[in-house]
């Protein structure tokens, strides 16, 4: 299984200098968990740059892999991982899903590069 963070999925939208390597794990959508904090996360990125309208297709083409909530078992294992690790509350949130999940987690955030079950990829310049 795997995760794209929400900096994953902002790369691949914008095209940017990582975009190829974010594809990777969208070429399999059944094996694709998208969190729904990444849906918060993208959609007020992009509309804040692109608009609505943008926002909504971008969302759209999120939904086309496996939804996750955050219920409580993930929260209260979210809470306990940004404590002990000093996570902001998204980024907890994702490494409980990925835990969930036992998926990889695929982003350009600095504050996973040291977990465990993530595919780290340094953001180009």
């Amino acid at each position: 299984m795997n995760i794209l963070d929400s900096s994953g999925w902002l790369e691949y939208f914008s095209g940017g200098p990582n975009a190829d390597i974010f594809e990777e794990p969208l070429k399999n959508l059944s094996r694709l968990i998208v969190p729904t904090i990444c849906i918060y996360e993208v959609f007020r990125v992009v509309i804040r740059e692109k608009g609505e309208d943008e926002a909504l297709q971008v969302v759209s083409l999120m939904r086309q892999g496996t939804l996750a909530d955050l219920d409580m078992e993930t929260a209260v294992w979210a809470a306990k991982v940004g404590h002990n690790l000093k996570l902001p509350m998204a980024d907890s949130i994702i490494a409980a899903t990925g835990h969930k999940y036992g998926a990889t987690i695929w982003t350009m955030d600095d504050h996973f590069k040291d977990l465990i079950n993530v595919k780290y990829i340094p953001k180009k310049r």
